[in-house]
């Protein structure tokens, strides 16, 4: 008879979408096409096009006041506030596509924090500015100083170094000194690139606005350019036009001859500048600051090129500006964390006398999420997603997994709530979102993403207090033409829950559309207020099957509610404490089979978790919970159900009571522990209903959601998204969950295959005593038994088949052990020590490894230390000798002290012949006298 095998459930986090800056200082590639970003007090190099991190370095726990990335990505250098300047080395790593760093060198530069750095076009010279207004210069290779430069009153803001022609500056440095200059080593203090007229410039600002020149062959101040009246922020060179720029918080741009080092223009910014530059080899530059605009000025004409702009909020003030040349764009990093990259590909074709727009928007990333207190797919194929982030906006962000570089980025921004958003629900289609706030207020928004419609279309107010629970329709309307064209129809129904203890409806189906003013449609009355609960009001659930809905309160319960008249229809105890989430199950989801015969019912499930850190699955038709589920260790915050998945061929085979990917929805959990878990609720046994537990957060998770609920219950559904579950947490953090189920079943059922045919192998060479080949797989397959007793009749072969000149007794298995890589060496020592520990098996032990100490020399065990890949639960090759040593002491102690006992024995023996052979003599003589033996008999004694 078969038997049925249940395989384990497994997930993966297939995408993450974590913070990538969280304010401080940026720094990129000459091509702009990486970035170096501060998160927390750690620093991350990112690649733009696609977000993705290629490079983490962990931060010293102060925070980082400058870094710079080397124009090649060679280096990275990060200083912090303990005043340690550290250097790494990056290279890249092909297998993965990403970069390996390496700490080369750890430097204190200043007496004071660093405030700005900067890397020559070589990457070979570092240049630090400190507060205490010193400038200096490194050699990040050799990791020493070559230049010092004092001259600034106070905090060094701007660095910037520039090859020029040194015969240009030759009559300012004549002026300023009659001494002859010495010739200096061009390897330390010049970088010549091949040409004597040629020589490197470091230019300096200060938060007192003067910039400084300095030669860094002549080890002197070429000039001082004092014009700013407040902090240089920017410090940029247009080789082509002899130009070096220079912008200030003193709301102005100024372009400086390098040849004259005077004023050759004076743009007027009118705003607080934080980052400018050259564009299109210096014939444009660009700024950016407090307003949160790019704009451009012609440099020859000083005409601005760029219309004016709207000024934004305080947080969309600029700190920075990056050129990333592969996409002919600009990145701007506002204050709100947020990077928008814009093109420039309309300057191409400009002419002297045009203007141009508002650079378009090719994407914006979001550089640090913030916490994710709620979370929903949105959109008729589920493609975005609609954060509430601790903030009084929703963030629409991009989830379609198209392996395009538009996974994650910013959609759009859905704002109009006075204060911080705490939950939102998507209705059955995708089109419409609803949001509740901490401004008394819900809004409805209509989502449109084949036109980027995304407007709020109704507000509604008439709560007292903050809004905790929101919630819109789960299943198409009965009216055909609602049901056909969504997008145009607003939902039949809105549900709201409030700190005020009630609950509203709301009539949003008696809105018109399309609205008959550009403002949102105001709506103060609800058909019906219930005061619902004893305290808080945290979620609300609308059946799919059902003019049923359910609300959950801190009260410890939950209540069942008709959606026609607002009546009660059932609660539901059990709860210890507050409850925090409540989802009725799918459509179409299968009745629980009850342990004492019968269903749940026909009327679907419910499940909800609390702060008793429990999730709870009750029936609809008795009112009563059938299932608790425990192993949570702090509150259940989040529960969902998530859907099965389309069957595929593969999913089928596989396909079990256990496995998310059955015609069975199962449940995900989310709780303060960090953790989200998932749980079948049609599973026989209790042990197991805890299918698997994921772990890819750091901080309590909020947020669960599944792209596949619209679907639930439908039979002509499309696809299933590949990432059937998405958690969100307050670590600003998004995960993208994987179902591997049917892959892990099919690679363990090949392992288990292929394992067979090994061990059939492995008999089969023993049987055959080909030492070779069973050594070598003893070792792959990890058999520690089946190796000891090849080399145990190796060693115990009769002492005619041994080989006299072999260590082990035959010269192929020294062959063998002589032709043992590194990694294969490490295992064999440790089944060594583990043999070395037992007297009956110490022979074996020691006979391997004295030929393992011969035919490799000193210098390959000592490589092998210095090995961190070769360690075995954290114990290296060190540890390994050490053990062996112990043993082989005690061994060879204990043969010593055989030998001498075997003396003893002898003496002992030789002693006993002696008296043995008196006594023989005393017996012959007295059986003589006794007449009982004779003469003869003596003589032969």
């Amino acid at each position: 008879m078969a038997t049925k095998v249940n395989f384990k459930t497994t997930f993966e986090a297939a995408k993450t979408i974590e913070p990538i800056y969280t304010g401080g200082d940026v720094s990129h590639t000459s091509n702009g096409a990486l970035l170096a970003t501060c998160v927390d007090d750690g620093v991350l190099v990112v690649e733009v096009k696609t977000s993705r991190v290629l490079c983490r370095i962990e931060g010293d726990g102060e925070a980082v006041t400058s870094v710079c990335l080397a124009p090649n990505a060679s280096h990275l250098v990060v200083c912090s506030r303990s005043l340690s300047l550290r250097i790494y080395a990056l290279n890249p790593f092909e297998e993965s596509n990403t970069l390996s760093s390496s700490l080369s060198r750890t430097l204190k530069p200043h007496d004071t924090p660093v405030v700005c750095s900067a890397v020559d076009d070589t990457g070979s010279l570092l240049g630090t500015g400190g507060a205490d207004g010193t400038v200096k210069v490194w050699d990040i290779r050799g990791g020493y100083a070559t230049h010092t430069f004092h001259g600034h009153g106070g905090v060094v803001s701007a660095l910037r170094f520039f090859l020029s022609n040194s015969a240009e500056h030759s009559s300012l440095e004549t002026s300023k000194s009659n001494k002859k200059r010495k010739s200096h080593d061009m390897t330390q203090t010049d970088v010549n690139h091949g040409s004597s007229t040629q020589s490197h410039y470091l230019a300096s600002g200060g938060e007192d606005g003067t910039i400084r020149i300095w030669n860094l062959a002549t080890r002197k101040s070429v000039a001082t350019l004092d014009s700013h009246v407040s902090v240089v922020r920017s410090l940029d060179y247009a080789e082509d036009r002899h130009l070096l720029l220079s912008a200030s918080r003193d709301r102005t741009i100024i372009l400086w001859h390098t040849k004259t080092w005077k004023q050759q223009r004076v743009i007027p910014v009118l705003e607080v500048v934080e980052a400018a530059g050259f564009l299109s080899a210096g014939r444009f530059c660009f700024a950016g600051g407090e307003n949160g605009a790019v704009r451009l000025w012609d440099t020859a004409t000083g005409r601005e090129i760029t219309t004016k702009q709207t000024p934004g909020l305080e947080n969309d003030a600029i700190t920075a500006i990056v050129q990333v040349i592969e996409d002919d764009a600009l990145l701007s990093i506002h204050q709100d964390q947020t990077m928008r990259l814009r093109s420039l590909s309309s300057l191409r074709t400009i002419q002297a006398t045009d203007t141009v727009e508002v650079l378009p928007l090719i994407r914006t990333i979001s550089g640090n999420l913030d916490e994710i207190i709620d979370m929903t797919c949105v959109g008729p194929d589920r493609t975005l997603l609609a954060l509430a982030t601790n903030t009084e906006s929703v963030k629409l962000i991009s989830i379609a997994d198209k392996g395009d570089e538009s996974f994650g980025s910013d959609i759009a921004l859905l704002e109009g709530h006075q204060d911080i958003i705490i939950c939102l629900d998507v209705d059955w289609s995708g089109y419409w979102l609803a949001t509740g706030a901490k401004d008394n207020t819900a809004r409805l928004w209509r989502l449109d993403p084949s036109s980027s419609s995304y407007t709020c279309f109704a507000t509604f107010a008439g709560h007292a207090e903050s809004l905790g629970a929101i919630a819109l329709p789960r299943s198409p309307p009965v009216d055909g033409v609602a049901a056909k064209d969504p997008a145009s129809h607003p939902p039949a129904f809105l549900l709201t829950g409030s700190q005020d203890k009630t609950i509203k409806r709301w009539a949003t189906a008696r809105l018109t559309y399309p609205p008959p003013s550009p403002e949102p449609q105001s709506v103060a009355k609800a058909l019906f207020t219930r005061v619902a609960h004893e305290k808080d009001i945290n979620a609300i659930d609308v059946s799919p099957i059902d003019p049923l809905f359910a609300s959950a309160s801190q009260d410890r319960t939950i209540k069942i509610w008709s959606l026609e008249d607002g009546s009660v229809t059932g609660i539901l105890r059990g709860h210890k404490r507050g409850v925090w989430s409540l989802r009725f199950s799918p459509a179409g989801t299968p009745p629980l089979a009850l342990p004492g015969g019968g269903s749940s019912g026909s009327r679907g499930l419910l499940v909800s978790g609390s702060s008793d850190r429990t999730v709870k699955v009750w029936s609809l038709s008795t009112y009563t919970c059938l299932q608790t589920f425990e192993g949570h260790s702090n509150s259940v915050l989040k529960v969902i159900w998530i859907p099965p998945a389309t069957p595929t061929h593969d999913s089928e085979s596989f396909s079990d009571s256990r496995h998310p990917q059955s015609s069975q929805p199962v449940i995900a959990s989310a709780s303060s522990d960090t953790l989200v878990k998932l749980w079948s609720p049609y599973s026989a046994a209790d042990s197991d209903h805890l299918l698997t537990t994921l772990d890819n957060h750091i901080d309590r998770v909020w947020a669960l959601t599944t792209p596949n609920s619209c679907y639930a219950g439908s039979k002509d559904r499309p696809p299933t998204y590949p990432y059937p579950l998405i958690s969100g947490a307050a670590d600003a953090t998004l995960t993208f969950w994987r179902d591997t189920t049917v892959q892990t079943a099919t690679l363990a059922s090949k392992r288990a295959t292929e394992r067979i045919e090994q061990d059939q192998q492995l008999q089969n060479h023993i049987f055959s005593k080909n030492y070779r080949e069973a050594i070598t797989l003893s070792l792959a397959l990890n058999h520690p038994g089946r190796l000891l007793r090849v080399f145990q009749d190796v060693v115990n072969l009769p002492e005619a088949e041994k080989e006299s000149s072999s260590i082990m007794g035959l010269k192929a298995v020294d062959d063998v052990l002589a032709a043992l890589d590194r990694q294969q060496i490490f295992t064999l020592l440790e089944r060594v020590r583990d043999w070395n520990t037992n007297a009956r098996t110490a022979t074996v032990a020691q006979r391997v490894l004295n030929c393992l100490l011969k035919v490799y020399s000193a210098g390959t065990f000592v490589e092998m230390a210095k090995d961190r890949k070769l360690s075995s639960n954290g114990k290296g090759m060190k540890e390994l000798l050490r053990a062996l040593e112990v043993y082989t002491d005690r061994h060879y102690k204990r043969m010593e002290e055989l030998v001498d006992e075997s003396y003893l024995v002898d003496y002992t023996l030789r002693e006993m012949d002696e008296v043995a052979g008196v006594a023989a003599g005393i017996d012959r003589l007295l059986a003589i006298e006794n007449g009982k033996a004779s003469s003869e008999d003596i003589i032969m004694v």
